[in-house]
């Protein structure tokens, strides 16, 4: 017997190519305000917004901006482990961090594909504030 997993939607719902581009746009637009550690504001700017009329772009706007948050509370623990290291736990961070920054793009990557296929997306390791 196989059980369908707690992310999964059985339903297929018809989705529009505009749709399928804001739901992608709430994941790859994460990059453009990524740079100033504000990855969170375009899916929560969609979300807003397009989310309002779309149950899909929705889905993935919160999906994008929980992934954000999760990575941004990550991130205040690795510094906040540097500190009170005294700097000997960048020894550790800094690798650790380069790793978990190319598995975030290649994350968003297959999130921003998915979205553009009609398809639902779940971001591992993603603590899940917003619904």
């Amino acid at each position: 017997m196989t059980e369908t997993p707690a992310y999964s939607y059985p339903h297929q719902e018809q989705v529009s190519q505009t749709d399928r581009n804001w739901a992608a746009a709430s994941h790859w637009g994460t990059l453009v305000a990524a740079w100033l550690a504000m990855g969170f504001l375009a899916p929560l700017a969609i979300m807003f917004t397009v989310g309002q009329q779309s149950a899909f772009v929705r889905r993935h706007a919160v999906e994008s901006l929980n992934f954000q948050i999760s990575l941004l509370i990550y991130g205040a623990g690795a510094v906040l482990f540097s500190i009170l290291t005294i700097g000997l736990g960048l020894l550790v961070v800094i690798p650790l961090g380069l790793v978990f920054l190319v598995a975030a793009l290649v994350f968003l990557i297959q999130g921003s594909i998915k979205a553009a296929n009609g398809e639902e997306y779940r971001y591992p390791l993603t603590l899940r504030f917003v619904s």
